[in-house]
């Protein structure tokens, strides 16, 4: 992919051509082997840092950002003192594996940078020329070829909003879960939606229905007629559509069941988005025995007069905390829930959805987590959300 994104975006060739050592790793563009000076006035070489913007797969865009990332020592003149012509914070930033920085320059034409090539240079030249003051034959131009890295992601296209961000560090924290997704109704499509989005290993959604022009109406994205009218089951259709973005979406087109209870051996985490208290129940007696992490979610919404009123609910349970499900979960099925029959609500499924994936993401180290809740329920009427079964 880089090899096309270079032939096809002419500042990156021009770069690539005139021997500088080109590189993408993430979202990010780097050039390695650029020479500059320290404050002993001793030369060395560092590597220059940009975060990429794509039109596409294989066409660069306009830089987004002035600035620039810079891995090595502080770059100083040829008598050891500190480079005036950019301004520069010292921030120590690892931007993924394998690539930490320590400087953030600084240096802005009057309207930006109008691609690679200009921002690129421009740095190298700053960088440079008090090196080439004390060796003429240093130079950034060394024609090295460099492989792209990143050939192993489960992304069909680079995530630069990771790296625009400078979060790429902190969401490698996914890299490697199995999830499972049991239920593909309205809530387990959402978190279908946000668990894509990160780099985990593989994603596992369970669901034995068919996906019907209702369930349209309570799902992300806008199904076209003819995806409708082809009826697939609810897994197969999910898959089918986020596997243009997450590369190991594996369906799993049936009910999860005592019979196939042991699919979710080796997952790491399991979120429960089924509306049945048996089938509930079942799912979550096995996965405490065998001390898998899961999330399940429910809520309840009655009509009252002319309006809705109801509550939100998430209850995760760990190997080491699992003691409050008994009290938390659904006992039987309501047959008064109204949700469960005509109501059809994607704004609540979307932040039922929302308060899962942020639970799992505490669990994951993602976010900080100064509560640690098990229990969180949100009553729609006071929007006023209740964190319960504590842990810190």
């Amino acid at each position: 992919m880089f090899q096309q994104l270079i032939n096809h975006s002419p500042d990156l060739k021009r770069l690539r051509d005139e021997g500088y050592e080109l590189a993408m790793h993430g979202g990010y563009l780097i050039i390695c082997h650029v020479p500059y000076v320290n404050s002993k006035k001793e030369v060395k070489y560092g590597t220059l840092v940009s975060q990429l913007t794509l039109v596409n797969q294989t066409l660069a865009g306009r830089p987004a950002s002035h600035t620039i990332h810079f891995a090595g020592e502080t770059p100083c003149d040829n008598q050891g003192m500190v480079i005036s012509a950019i301004t520069h914070s010292t921030p120590v930033i690892v931007i993924q594996d394998g690539l930490t920085v320590n400087h953030l320059f600084s240096n802005k034409p009057r309207n930006g940078y109008a691609n690679y090539y200009d921002k690129f240079t421009t740095y190298i030249r700053i960088l440079s020329a008090p090196a080439k003051a004390l060796n003429g034959d240093v130079t950034a131009q060394t024609y090295k070829a460099i492989p792209a890295a990143n050939d192993e992601s489960v992304f069909q296209y680079v995530d630069t909003s990771s790296s625009r961000a400078n979060i790429n560090a902190i969401n490698a924290k996914f890299t490697g879960q199995k999830i499972a997704i049991v239920g593909m109704g309205g809530t387990g499509a959402y978190i279908l939606d946000m668990v894509a989005k990160t780099p985990v290993a593989e994603i596992h959604p369970f669901d034995g229905d068919v996906f019907l022009q209702h369930n349209a109406f309570r799902s992300p994205g806008a199904a076209s007629l003819e995806l409708l009218n082809r009826q697939m089951l609810k897994a197969d259709y999910y898959a089918e559509i986020y596997s243009n973005m997450h590369k190991h979406i594996m369906p799993h087109s049936y009910y999860v069941d005592e019979t196939n209870l042991h699919e979710l051996d080796n997952m790491d985490y399991v979120f429960i988005c089924v509306d049945k208290a048996a089938a509930r129940k079942k799912i979550v007696d096995y996965l405490v025995k065998k001390g898998i992490t899961f999330i399940d979610v429910g809520l309840g919404v009655n009509l009252v007069d002319d309006s809705l009123i109801g509550t939100l609910r998430v209850t995760a349970a760990t190997n080491a905390k699992h003691d409050h499900l008994c009290d938390r979960l659904p006992g039987a099925d309501n047959d008064d829930n109204e949700y469960a029959t005509n109501i059809q609500i994607a704004d609540l499924n979307a932040m039922n959805a929302f308060m899962a994936i942020q639970r799992w993401k505490k669990f994951s180290g993602f976010y900080v987590d100064l509560v640690g809740e098990h229990h969180q329920s949100y009553a729609i009427t006071s929007s006023k959300t209740f964190n319960e079964d504590t842990t810190a």
